[in-house]
This record gives C-alpha cells, structure tokens and sequence, in this order.
C-alpha cells in the first residue's frame, strides 16, 4: 500500500493548481484524466483510519483530495476537473451551486447522444447513508444516477472568487470497490471514452458560454504543482493529517 502515489499525488496538485490560477487570472481550465493504478482519494474531512472500513482498497495507493465528501476509488472511471472563476462572468450567482448542474447538463446530453439515459438523483437521496465511506454510496441531489445506481459525482473547493469543481464518471466496476456498477454494468452500449472525452468539452463550452481552446500547463504551473506534490500530496502526513 503506499500512501502517495506519483501521479495520485501529481493529480491532485495540479488541481489545486488550476484553482490558485482562476483565482488569480481569471483563466477558466477544463482537464479530464485517468489513473495509471488504482487509487483511493480520501475526502478533505475524512479520518485516514476510516479507509479500513473497506476491505477491498485496502492494498491501494491512497491520496487526500482537497474537497469534501466520501473516498473514491479511481480505476475504472474518468476524472475531470474544471478551475473557474467569477471574473468578467457577469450575470452568474457568487455560490457557484449553478456549476453542478451546468457541468452535469453537458455530460447528460452528451451520454444521451450515445444512447445512455442519466438522471439527476433527486428524490432518490432518500435512505442513502450521508456518511458511507465511498463517495459513489452516498448521493446529493444533482448527482447523476443510471438504475439507481450512481455514475457521475462532483464536489467543490472554493477560494476568493474561484472554485475548483471536480468529479468521476464511472465507467465499470473495479476490483477494488466491487460494490459500486459502472455503465458496462447497467446497460448494453458500449461508449467510445475516447470520443466521449473528445466531444463532451465542446458541449460544456457551448452550455457555458464560452469557447474552449486546447492548452498545455505553462512553466510556472508546472512549477507550482511539482511544490505542491513534494510539500503536501506526496507526504504521508497530508494523506494522515485526520
């Protein structure tokens, strides 16, 4: 088991990255990736004792996260994250609660145009456990869900007039967290990632209003998210600060 995986501990530096930039340019970035090894992401507030709770991911890297929320298990999912930024959007509420559902609007529509129907969980957070260990057990109303089983989640993490918003889409079950169906799980159509992950920024640009051009992290960012990944997300006691 280690506790900070190299590219866990770089995923998650480069997101706290993309939110000091909105923060402070204003420059609004969409990144999706994938996990090179299965790895557990611990909630901001969660205990790190907690993870035993969870026979199955026993054995795998393990990284805080710096949003809320229960652990997630990636493998067999794809994570984005969006830095945005309050600045010259004109018109948007300051709580930034819009975003949920601006983000997971794209993504529906996209997934309907490969013939998967989700919807949002709504009345069915009743009597799901607000406190169960994985992220993908519990359920807030604008999460995602196919058969009742939950597929995209996003949590937030604020700072002056930006947010980081960041969250999974899961694609199948992992051996790791056996409980949790994927969408080869629940429904026969096999969805090409690959084009999914080429077609949905489009989408999303066009619900937001703006227009996406691909980029590279500049030098400073690169610089930025090497510190934080020696200082804070490579360091056990990050991962072991609760």
């Amino acid at each position: 088991m280690l506790d900070s995986p190299a590219d866990g501990a770089w995923n998650m530096a480069v997101d706290e990255v993309l939110l000091a930039t909105a923060a402070e340019t204003g420059q609004l970035t969409l990144r999706l990736y994938e996990w090179s090894q299965p790895t557990l992401s611990l909630g901001y507030f969660q205990a790190y004792e907690d993870r035993q709770q969870h026979a199955a991911s026993r054995k795998c890297a393990v990284v805080r996260r710096m949003t809320g929320g229960g652990a997630i298990l990636h493998d067999r999912e794809v994570t984005y994250s969006l830095g945005w930024s309050a600045q010259g959007q004109p018109g948007r509420r300051p709580d930034f609660a819009w975003l949920y559902d601006a983000v997971h609007d794209a993504l529906r529509a996209e997934l309907a145009g490969h013939d998967v129907i989700l919807q949002p969980a709504n009345g069915q957070v009743a009597g799901r456990d607000p406190r169960a260990f994985l992220c993908f057990q519990r359920l807030s109303p604008q999460d995602l869900v196919l058969d009742q089983a939950k597929i995209v989640g996003s949590a937030q993490r604020r700072r002056k007039s930006a947010v980081l918003q960041h969250g999974s889409l899961l694609l199948q079950t992992s051996s790791c967290a056996p409980e949790l169906p994927g969408l080869r799980q629940l429904q026969s159509k096999v969805v090409d990632i690959r084009l999914l992950q080429q077609s949905w920024p489009a989408r999303l640009a066009a619900r937001l209003g703006l227009e996406m051009v691909p980029a590279s992290l500049t030098d400073d960012e690169l610089r930025q998210a090497g510190e934080l990944m020696r200082i804070k997300y490579a360091r056990p006691a990050w991962s072991r600060r609760r």
